[in-house]
């Protein structure tokens, strides 16, 4: 680590100038204290300063980032990793042409800093918070959350490879970081807790529903429950029922499975059947249609089966 750097004036590093009198960026002096290097701003209004900084980003930008192709940080840092050792060490030094720059990095490599033991934590930190969605978005990607925790405050810790999100100081979601834009990273967790969270609700909502429709369902599922059944398949069952068969006769087939102890959603299916057989009705047929959208929004024009019943009392004796 060299014993300087030379800074230009950006606002990550000077917040502040007074003529020498420098108030730097809180963050680059905790780096400047970690690497034991002194942070040297350039001289306003001085040129010549200014264009070394100026000058090397030149250089980077245009010998090394132009029309070059990369899959991923790793293989951006392997090609830069290359690119130091063949292009910019061996490039003859601006002071002395007959020399090579890595040939002047080797005579002063005694003379630099070691570096610390560990790295400097660079580590991003930012509080922020969901929307409606399990998901929090940060540099552009999508990075999923727990369903619980939809729209309260969280603090995200980002590093180059890694992206945490903590609740207080409980780690509820680490995904691997995103450098791409737009995309959706979700852990196989969430979304299974999601399901299930979205299942136990419709569950619910089917449950009220039936309640609300028939007096004796609430007695019902309690014996249900009580005996430790499925209850989403009954009440998927019973759902189906009480929209073919109406309230009124699921109803009374419900009060009577009760007071036979006949409890389950197979039960009240045998007894509306037979209740439609003793009232000569028909069987209730239930009509499954394919997922095709064409199929679902047909409609059809129902026409009146009198003239078949006309046929038939013509042919009675």
């Amino acid at each position: 680590m060299p014993r300087s750097l030379l800074y230009d004036n950006l606002k990550s590093v000077v917040l502040e100038r007074v003529g020498d009198h420098i108030r730097f960026h809180p963050k680059l002096l905790e780096f400047a204290g970690h690497y034991h290097f002194a942070p040297k701003p350039c001289a306003p209004y001085r040129g010549n300063e200014k264009g070394k900084v100026e000058r090397s980003i030149h250089y980077l930008r245009h010998s090394f980032f132009a029309a070059r192709t990369y899959s991923s940080l790793d293989d951006l840092n392997s090609q830069l990793s290359r690119w130091i050792e063949d292009t910019a060490h061996a490039r003859p030094l601006p002071q002395d042409t007959s020399r090579r720059v890595h040939q002047a990095l080797e005579e002063e490599r005694p003379r630099l800093l070691p570096l610390p033991g560990n790295a400097f934590g660079c580590d991003v930190v930012r509080t922020l918070h969901s929307g409606k969605t399990p998901y929090v978005r940060f540099d552009g990607n999508d990075y999923s959350i727990p369903h619980t925790l939809v729209t309260k405050p969280l603090t995200l810790v980002a590093s180059d490879s890694l992206v945490r999100l903590l609740d207080g100081t409980r780690e509820v979601a680490r995904h691997t970081r995103c450098w791409d834009k737009g995309k959706t990273l979700e852990c196989e967790e969430h979304l299974a807790a999601l399901a299930a969270h979205k299942r136990h609700a419709h569950e619910l909502r089917g449950r009220d529903r039936l309640r609300q429709s028939c007096p004796s369902a609430d007695a019902f599922i309690a014996v249900l429950a009580s005996r430790n059944a499925h209850l989403a398949g009954h009440t998927s069952r019973l759902l189906k029922l009480l929209d073919a068969h109406g309230p009124e006769a699921l109803e009374s087939a419900l009060s009577t499975a009760l007071s036979r102890g006949a409890i389950g959603a197979e039960s009240v299916a045998h007894l509306l059947e037979h209740s439609r057989r003793q009232q000569h009705l028909p069987p209730v047929l239930s009509v499954s249609l394919p997922d095709d959208p064409r199929v679902r929004s047909a409609r059809v024009q129902p026409h009146s089966l009198s003239d078949y019943d006309a046929l038939l009392r013509k042919d009675s004796p």
